[in-house]
């Protein structure tokens, strides 16, 4: 049996990931350290940490996983916050994520098949250097 999601739910969890998208690290923070899950994940199954990295923001990306975000969680397609980073080349964001206990060879591509496919020689080198 199925319940219908309050409205006001559903508006604060857009907001959040909205901030997420947008890179609100103190906005975003603050929601986290007022209750809402490190982990929300939408219904792509994308978290606030995937939507972070993906959009570039490193600041947001430390913030979450500072606050119990799990580095490797896969969204509904098997990507991990850490490839997408390495498909953006959003660089500053691949170093939190790996700093922050991302693992590269997690998710479908991982991110070390990603870097491979792109050729970034670096971003394999910090990887192995793990």
């Amino acid at each position: 049996m199925s319940e219908t999601p309050d409205p006001e739910v559903v508006e604060l969890a857009g907001k959040v990931f909205d901030l997420a998208r947008q890179g609100e690290t103190e906005a975003l923070a603050a929601y986290v350290d007022a209750g809402v899950p490190a982990n929300l994940t939408n219904d792509r199954g994308d978290t606030l940490v995937m939507l972070a990295a993906y959009h570039g923001h490193a600041a947001a990306v430390e913030a979450l996983l500072s606050r119990g975000a799990d580095p490797d969680r896969a969204n509904d397609r098997g990507q991990t916050p850490l490839a997408g980073a390495v498909f953006k080349g959003e660089e500053a964001v691949v170093r939190a994520l790996v700093e922050g206990g991302a693992d590269p060879a997690a998710g479908t591509p991982s991110a070390m098949d990603t870097a491979r496919m792109f050729d970034k020689k670096d971003l394999l080198e910090l990887f192995g250097a793990r």
